[in-house]
């Protein structure tokens, strides 16, 4: 029978750093995953005279935060923990909330995705706190271009809905 710690790859970080880091990337990654399959959602199901420009906006978009997911998860099984498992398992751990709605507006999709992709950038500072904590530049370092591009998501759709 194998077990967990099978799974575990050397690190020298040490086992509280690897728990640690290991344990709020497993969280940001659950967070990403949600806020691609809203911002795919909102993307899908975008209305009305701007539908274009919205649509493209929120596919670049997706396509940036979906790009994040394989490093993340990558980078938490560097450091020896474990990630991800499944659909039930990022529902257990996200902190961006679902929107199930028949409609939103495409003004509260924007305004939404906006909010969310806020949350992510802090959710991300925290994280890099934790890697920071146990001098781990190689998670620090990925995580502050993941906070750039996150900042710039959320700039772009609090200008797309200012009137």
């Amino acid at each position: 029978m194998i077990t967990n710690a099978a799974l575990r790859t050397p690190t020298e970080l040490g086992e509280d750093a690897s728990k640690d880091i290991a344990t709020a990337l497993t969280k940001l990654l659950a967070d990403a995953f949600a806020l691609y399959i809203k911002t795919k959602n909102f993307h899908w199901h975008m209305s009305g005279p701007h539908f274009r420009d919205y649509h493209v906006l929120l596919d670049e978009q997706g396509d940036q935060i979906f790009a994040m997911t394989d490093a993340i998860a990558e980078r938490a099984r560097k450091v020896g923990g474990a990630t991800i498992r499944s659909i039930g398992h990022i529902a257990r751990l996200q902190r961006i909330l679902d929107n199930d709605a028949d409609f939103v507006t495409p003004e509260d999709m924007v305004a939404e995705l906006g909010d969310d992709n806020r949350q992510l950038a802090r959710s991300l500072r925290a994280t890099h706190a934790t890697a920071e904590e146990y001098n781990d530049v190689a998670t620090t370092s990925l995580i502050e271009n993941w906070i750039d591009a996150t900042e710039r998501r959320a700039w772009f759709l609090f200008e797309t809905c200012r009137r």
